[in-house]
């Protein structure tokens, strides 16, 4: 699903890669292009209260390829809470559902940074589970 919006776009775009890799449909190289998304300065914070920074997220990929199999998520409820001419705050949700595991939903706040070469990277990440 494309959207008018990039940063809508690159939430979509890398869910997709995240969706592919941990459920085990992808090669080593998705890993690589994943990981490219997310600054260096990346932090986030998951849903059960952990902080990660770039090299926790990279250590996370690198050893998850196929830990869920059968892994679908689905990203919606896209909105711009802020945007400027360098980057952007978004919020979403996202559902995750695996084969035999009861499906979780969250609310996610993402910053985004646009390079000077014009990229969108993943600056940091605030997941909140929802009900």
């Amino acid at each position: 699903m494309q959207h008018n919006n990039p940063y809508f776009n690159e939430v979509i775009e890398a869910h997709v890669l995240i969706q592919q890799w941990l459920a085990g449909h992808a090669p080593q190289a998705v890993c690589e292009q994943l990981l490219s998304r997310f600054s260096p300065r990346y932090s986030m914070v998951g849903i059960a209260g952990k902080a990660l920074d770039y090299a926790g997220l990279t250590q996370f990929f690198r050893s998850s390829g196929g830990a869920k199999s059968g892994l679908e998520i689905e990203v919606f409820a896209l909105h711009i809470i802020s945007e400027w001419p360098n980057g952007a705050v978004v919020s979403y949700q996202e559902k995750q559902a695996q084969p035999g595991n009861p499906a979780t939903l969250r609310h996610s706040t993402a910053v985004f940074e646009r390079t000077a070469e014009g990229r969108i990277v993943w600056q940091h990440l605030h997941e909140t589970a929802a009900g």
